[in-house]
């Protein structure tokens, strides 16, 4: 081809080797947490027939090559002299530790709950329609909450909630909080947990996440100031909370401005909105960047499709960025609207009358 730069071309091929060596290792990545694979590495070093032998008996001819790719990976450590793979302690903390901030299965799965729903989303590009919040793939939800929740379990109650203005003190006191978009229910339980003398209701429009939500309720049993309900968000008829909560979920509604107008009429008038939304910067350019293109991919398999399927479908999009973000509240009559933390992967947003 005329113009081609051979260098280029041979970089640009490098770095596809690299994408599709991550996009292969999918499946074996998986098959490792489901089987036990990895925490049995955290345990000890193993040859292939001794890992066999930790997890209950395992093929030993399987168990030798997916611990061959993971070591191909870079995942496992290998020692060719001794036959051993080993898991070295900072992997452990991607593949073992679950309350670790950057324990990644619930990546992993959501990477596979996306190609199972990618017939529907390309029909919907064709036809310009939506695809139903859980209606792409099997359990979609359960691997999108089990993505956020090692980032929540280290920043909601820890980070997040103690930049927001007196919000802290009123919870500690006994407040009224709607945390909406709930999903399975992570995010509500954790802040229910912190603050027992406070009133935690989970929203959400998905009745299979609030079944989920109400199982992960019933297993602490101790955590008696909470309920969840099915319900969207404009929906809402309860009123006067102290705080309302969204995580990760207003760019995937419909109708994201009649949202926040909804927010403002529930909120008691000295009340908190907390809105998290993914990391992004204003302009796209500023976004083509290794988050960006996470983002990006996610939002064009899950939260566009999603939003396009619902009442307005506006399609904001996982990338929508801070000023479109802010803007779009104080339309809705917000008059105090700040940045009130940030982390790689999120931005906090702070919205009061």
């Amino acid at each position: 081809m005329s113009g081609m730069d051979e260098e280029k071309l041979h970089a640009f091929v490098g770095k596809m080797l690299g994408d599709l060596g991550g996009a292969f290792s999918v499946p074996t990545v998986r098959i490792g947490f489901r089987l036990g694979l990895f925490d049995a590495l955290a345990k000890d070093a193993a040859t292939a027939p001794q890992l066999a032998e930790r997890c209950g008996g395992l093929s030993e001819r399987y168990v030798r090559e997916w611990a061959y790719a993971q070591a191909a990976s870079g995942y496992l450590e290998f020692d060719p002299e001794a036959g051993r793979f080993s898991l070295s302690p900072e992997a452990a903390m991607i593949f073992v530790e679950q309350d670790s901030p950057v324990y990644l299965r619930g990546a992993f799965d959501m990477v596979a709950a996306m190609i199972e729903g990618e017939a529907k989303v390309e029909a919907a590009f064709r036809n310009g329609g939506g695809v139903a919040w859980g209606d792409s793939a099997a359990c979609l939800f359960c691997s999108v909450g089990a993505f956020f929740r090692p980032t929540y379990a280290n920043a909601i109650v820890q980070q997040w909630l103690p930049q927001l203005e007196g919000v802290v003190d009123r919870l500690k006191a006994g407040a009224r909080v709607a945390d909406i978009g709930c999903g399975v229910g992570f995010s509500t339980l954790l802040m229910a947990e912190a603050f027992p003398n406070s009133e935690f209701v989970g929203y959400d429009f998905h009745p299979a996440s609030i079944a989920d939500a109400r199982a992960h309720a019933a297993a602490h049993p101790g955590c008696n100031n909470v309920r969840f309900e099915t319900a969207a968000a404009k929906d809402i008829a309860e009123g006067g909370f102290d705080l309302v909560t969204m995580f990760d979920c207003l760019h995937d509604m419909g109708d994201p401005r009649g949202c926040a107008r909804h927010m403002l009429e529930i909120l008691k008038p000295d009340g908190t909105w907390m809105l998290v939304e993914p990391m992004a910067g204003n302009r796209p350019e500023e976004n083509m960047n290794p988050v960006g293109r996470l983002y990006y991919n996610a939002s064009t398999m899950i939260c566009v499709p999603t939003s396009l399927a619902q009442e307005v479908g506006e399609g904001l999009g996982a990338q929508a960025g801070e000023a479109k973000l802010a803007s779009l509240i104080g339309e809705a009559g917000f008059g105090h609207i700040r940045r009130a933390t940030e982390g790689p992967f999120n931005i906090v947003l702070e919205a009061r009358h």
